[in-house]
């Protein structure tokens, strides 16, 4: 039997343990509402941003901001041109090294958790709640993925809301190495640059897979601040971040003490690369953007777009070498105009610290700053911005004869010291070794431009010494006076209206009354002289203005302007006025070059042009082009046309290795012929007399028989021009000031211009075997007196060869033709009826 003291003791028991029950199901309960509650809350949200979240498949088939590229025919880089420095890579072409880097400072349980880090955000908050403030964060790789490509950078509870739901959803869609590459192809770095890729690039000037330990360190710790924390903002800063990602990645176990070690005693360079383009085209480049945006609109700069040009990497080096050497010498022979600026050298003239005297001062073209370390008799040694130390032997300095006034020149030096002081900053062009030339950047700007002649396509094109410095593409918006260059245009039509190359015509003074100037016109040759009767061809050759002017007032200015239309000058350009036979119309050296390109291919009218094929980011041909090509056998009007069988142009043999053989062109593939084949075929002899013996001799250092061109020279020496051709290819060659004004005495197109044309054709046509044009039908030779022009009898000891068409062969015995001073009989009268 129970005590009442043992009742009550159950009875407390059995309360106490009920109150633990009700206790246990209340709390119970309320973690299982609150648990309900969550997850309707959660449920709740998701439905109300489910909406404003991408989708599976938009996620899929995002489109990050790539850059347009520009590249040559045969895929070398030119150019990356977009709002975003970016170069998309994949997994598989990211270093281990790198991704190691990135997990250490990012989220190094990336492959471990599913998207959200639970341990490191409870890690976070507890950092944070004894510290007292947010610095340590919690964002995974995927949550970093999803704010960056779908998401804003505000700081609200909706953003990361829609980050965790996103988070989740990009967990379920995509794998870990999916989402990694696109973590690494979409972060920030500073710099305008997107992406590892176009980081190293940036920061480092190499491809992902020539980064060192510490340069792959430094770059996995920028994304946290990538504006404060880039090496070129800030390099201290930078060095930080490196350190604490190169810990990381040794506790981790990706490298080991001594690799961790070597890493941290990198140096830090804080300097912007370009870059890694292939090709040295930047104004090709430019056209190609250009030519992008007129046809898809600006949008298009930043959609992936490829270009590929006709341009070759060959040649247009030869182009940026020749160009730039001819202007170096140019500017050379007008004097010394004295040192860019003048420093204090420091104390301590470490490498750093004379690179800094530098900053303000850009490497223009291939002339690079340099200041002056030391002056000894005929010797200096200079530092080279970027490179170091390097001496300037006499040979490089001898030259610097001051400039004491227009034309004029102070005595040649002596030693090093009349032009050189120490602090003083000049440009030089180094061997990239330990010597350089001590030079100035150019004043005087020129352009070149290269194309085929059988269809058209630009092969090299340079519009400036230096696209960065100017952007202004002088090989097609300089609008310039060709000066004797057009001259072969006018000879041209003087064979199609009744002259041969035996004609003679008066050199003798000229004064024609201008009914609008008090003043008369008296022009004059380029030397002053007068030869007196002149067969035409030496008058091209020797580049006879009044002969020249005779001419064009016999066959008329309308007839000329309508003939040289056909070459594509533009008829507003030229004057109508006998200076157009001196070249006063205004054409850029593209289309000069344009024109000469009827001599080098026979006489067919070919359209320049300088894209191959547009791509848009998947890769589809948008855009092809299809240039008229020259087929001498394709049945083209106005000629009875004989060739070869197998003499088909490169761009149809390419297209009929498709078919199986080799096809015509169809009817609106082929070049129209807007010069005989007997016109173009004398034209080009003469032209190639012109460099055999005439104002083009200099370029008879290339040996060659298959070469021909025509020099210009404007009033006063304001533009110095050179056209040459062969088969092959067609370049053009223009100097001259922005500002127009003279380029001193002495230059002209002969001296000039004449010496980059050969730079470059050295270059461009080492590897092609002479190729002289067949004579074409229609074309005789004839024995002539040198003196008369007259036909003469093979034996006669003054007779030479000369060409004529057909159906323009001399009257008679004598090698005259309607309006020339020898068919009036008055070759020698001091006013002949030219």
């Amino acid at each position: 039997m129970h005590s009442p003291r043992s009742a009550g003791k159950t009875r407390e028991s059995f309360s106490v343990k009920w109150n633990w029950f009700r206790i246990a199901v209340v709390v119970v309960a309320s973690v299982t509402g609150i648990t309900l509650l969550g997850a309707l809350g959660v449920a709740g949200s998701y439905a109300f941003l489910a909406p404003s979240l991408p989708s599976s498949a938009d996620m899929k088939n995002v489109e990050l901001a790539v850059p347009l590229r520009v590249y040559t025919r045969g895929g070398q880089l030119v150019a990356q041109i977009g709002e975003q420095r970016r170069i998309p890579v994949t997994y598989e072409q990211i270093p281990d090294l790198v991704r190691d880097a990135f997990l250490a400072a990012e989220d190094d349980r990336f492959f471990r958790h599913h998207g959200i880090d639970y341990a490191g955000v409870l890690r976070a908050a507890a950092v944070n709640l004894f510290t007292g403030n947010r610095a340590q964060g919690a964002s995974t790789i995927t949550m970093q993925v999803a704010r960056n490509m779908f998401l804003t950078q505000r700081r609200e509870w909706r953003r990361k809301l829609q980050e965790v739901f996103l988070t989740w959803r990009m967990e379920r869609e995509f794998t870990k190495e999916q989402i990694l590459a696109l973590y690494l192809n979409v972060i920030f770095f500073g710099q305008r640059s997107y992406g590892i890729a176009a980081a190293a690039e940036t920061y480092f000037g190499k491809p992902l897979d020539a980064l060192t330990i510490g340069e792959a360190a430094m770059l996995a710790g920028i994304p946290k601040a990538p504006t404060d924390t880039n090496p070129i903002a800030s390099p201290v800063r930078a060095r930080e971040r490196r350190s604490y990602v190169v810990r990381r990645m040794r506790e981790l176990g990706y490298i080991d003490a001594e690799q961790a070690q070597v890493a941290n005693d990198e140096p830090v360079a804080g300097k912007l690369n370009a870059p890694l383009n292939d090709v040295d085209a930047p104004y090709v480049a430019e056209m190609a953007r250009l030519e992008l945006v007129r046809r898809y609109g600006e949008a298009a700069q930043n959609a992936g777009y490829r270009i590929y040009t006709t341009i070759d990497p060959r040649l247009q080096a030869a182009a940026n070498r020749a160009l730039r050497l001819g202007l170096l010498e140019y500017d050379r022979r007008r004097g010394w105009r004295g040192a860019t600026a003048k420093v204090a050298l420091p104390a301590d003239r470490t490498p750093a610290a004379l690179d800094a005297l530098l900053v303000p001062y850009d490497t223009v073209g291939n002339v690079d700053p340099a200041v002056v370390v030391a002056v000894v008799d005929r010797s200096a040694q200079v530092h080279v911005k970027g490179l170091g130390l390097v001496t300037i032997p006499w040979d490089g300095i001898a030259w610097a004869q001051p400039v004491i006034g227009e034309d004029r020149r102070g005595p040649a030096p002596k030693q090093a010291s009349d032009v050189l002081a120490a602090g003083d900053v000049v440009h030089v062009v180094t061997d990239g070794k330990r010597t350089a030339q001590l030079v100035q950047v150019p004043e005087a700007q020129g352009a070149l431009v290269a194309l085929d002649p059988e269809d058209g396509a630009i092969a090299a094109l340079i519009g400036g010494f230096d696209y960065y410095a100017y952007k202004y593409n002088r090989a097609i918006q300089a609008s310039r006076q060709p000066g004797s260059g057009f001259k072969p245009f006018l000879y041209s039509a003087a064979l199609e209206n009744g002259f041969t190359p035996a004609s003679v015509i008066l050199d003798a003074p000229i004064v024609m009354d201008d009914p609008d100037s008090e003043l008369a016109w008296r022009p004059e040759n380029s030397g002053g002289e007068f030869s007196g009767p002149t067969r035409l061809r030496e008058a091209l050759v020797r580049s006879r203005n009044l002969v020249s002017i005779r001419i064009l007032r016999d066959i008329g200015i309308p007839t000329l302007i309508d003939y040289a239309a056909r070459f594509g000058f533009p008829r507003a350009s030229m004057p109508k006025d006998l200076t157009l036979a001196l070249g006063t119309l205004q054409a850029t050296p593209l289309e000069v070059a344009t024109g000469f390109a009827a001599f080098a291919n026979g006489g067919f009218k070919i359209d320049p042009y300088f894209i191959d094929r547009i791509e848009d980011a998947s890769g589809k041909v948008v855009y092809r082009a299809a240039p008229k090509v020259v087929c001498t056998q394709c049945g083209a009007p106005e000629t009875e046309l004989a060739a070869p069988a197998l003499d088909v142009p490169g761009p149809l043999q390419a297209a009929a290795a498709t078919r199986g053989g080799i096809d015509l062109a169809p009817p609106n593939r082929v070049a129209e012929r807007i010069v005989s084949a007997a016109n173009a075929y004398i034209m080009d002899d003469i032209m190639a007399d012109v460099i055999r013996r005439g104002t083009g001799r200099r370029a008879n250092v290339l040996n060659r028989g298959d070469i021909a061109g025509k020099t210009g020279t404007t009033n006063d020496s304001k533009d110095a021009w050179f056209n040459g051709f062969n088969p092959d290819l067609v370049a053009t060659v223009w100097v001259g000031y922005d500002q127009e004004r003279s380029l001193g005495e002495g230059e002209e197109g002969s001296r000039t211009a004449v010496p980059i044309w050969v730079h470059f054709m050295r270059e461009a046509l080492k590897a092609l075997p002479q190729r002289t044009r067949p004579r074409p039908e229609g074309v005789i030779e004839l024995p002539i007196s040198r003196e008369t022009g007259r036909l003469v009898p093979a034996d006669d000891p003054d007779a030479v060869k000369e060409l004529f068409m057909t159906d323009h062969l001399p009257q008679g015995d004598a090698a005259a033709v309607p309006g020339t001073p020898a068919s009036t009989g008055d070759t020698q009268g001091s006013e002949p009826l030219f």
